[in-house]
């Protein structure tokens, strides 16, 4: 897979981001393999946090957000930019 491929099927789930990082251009996509890494480990740290009933109304604001955030790094993968995520694009866990 080129780039871009690698970039798009990593934002589609968890599965897909194993396929691309194993499968796909991991130094040409790196970027967006680490937005959609860290946007899956937000979204499974919040589906756990949401089985408190506290929290439960803001996990789904939350989750809309993730949700947005989701669409807004997928449209950077399908043109090929590398803009960073509003609150999280600056967390880098792949090196």
């Amino acid at each position: 897979m080129d780039k871009k491929v690698t970039g798009i099927v990593s934002y589609l789930t968890i599965i897909g981001w194993l396929i691309a990082y194993l499968a796909g251009d991991k130094e040409g996509a790196k970027f967006h393999l680490n937005q959609s890494l860290v946007l899956g480990i937000c979204e499974i740290v919040l589906s756990v946090l949401s089985t408190l009933p506290i929290i439960k109304w803001f996990a789904w604001i939350v989750s809309l957000a993730l949700f947005v955030l989701w669409i807004m790094g997928l449209i950077s993968a399908c043109n090929e930019e590398e803009k960073p995520l509003p609150l999280i694009g600056g967390i880098k866990i792949l090196k």
